[in-house]
């Protein structure tokens, strides 16, 4: 802490320490164009430091402040800035050139997970020996594993051999942008029209259900009239 409020002070020059002939002056009214001397006579009068804020603009760039605040204000900005920045970390999924579906869907299930906390994800398949035959499946496996993922994040580089591994890098979208892939929207929609259907036939069999019943009961009550005459 001691270390960043010394660097701060090292950053910038301020009254005596500017020695260049004149300087431009800004506070909240605008900026002026004056000797150096003059700026620093106008920051004794108010009681407070002229300080160097721009040294390499032409002329340079100066505020009327006092430098213990200048300095507090900065500190605080650079506090705030710090706070947030995200810290992005980048997670790794590996696969087998043969990974089963149970493998598959737990290590899916990981990925939307680091990808929904801000992190990049990646992805490889590990070819042992003679398995690197099968890298065709391993890029088949990456690209599915990306498009299954196209809610959680983007493809930042695609499926790519290196050496015995295949690799595949994505990057978690911003809030609010992710989007449901097609392969999702065509499920979604399937099951929505399959319980569409399974309503409608429910409703039918409950129709002729009650259209039989009603039936049987006509065909019962004619029945018994006709025993009464007899």
């Amino acid at each position: 802490m001691k270390n960043d409020k010394n660097k701060l002070k090292n950053q910038y020059r301020v009254n005596e320490q500017i020695h260049i002939r004149e300087v431009r002056v800004v506070s909240d009214a605008g900026s002026e164009v004056m000797p150096t001397r003059k700026a620093l006579e106008m920051a004794r009068q108010e009681g407070v430091d002229l300080v160097e804020i721009s040294p390499n603009a032409q002329p340079p760039v100066c505020r009327l402040i006092d430098y213990s605040k200048f300095l507090y204000q900065q500190k605080k900005h650079q506090k705030e800035m710090k706070q947030k920045q995200v810290k992005v970390e980048i997670k790794e999924i590996r696969f087998g050139p043969q990974t089963d579906e149970h493998d598959y869907q737990f290590k899916l299930k990981h990925a939307q997970e680091f990808l929904s906390e801000g992190n990049k994800v990646r992805a490889y398949v590990f070819f042992r020996g003679r398995s690197i035959l099968f890298k065709e499946q391993g890029e088949v496996l990456l690209l599915r594993f990306a498009n299954d993922l196209e809610e959680y994040g983007k493809v930042e580089q695609m499926p790519k051999l290196e050496g015995k591994k295949m690799f595949l890098y994505l990057s978690p979208k911003k809030a609010g942008q992710a989007k449901k892939s097609q392969q999702k929207r065509d499920r979604e929609a399937a099951e929505a029209e399959a319980k569409a259907a399974a309503k409608v036939e429910k409703d039918e069999n409950a129709e002729n259900n009650g259209l039989l019943a009603n039936a049987k009961g006509g065909d019962a009550l004619k029945a018994l009239v006709e025993n009464n005459e007899d």
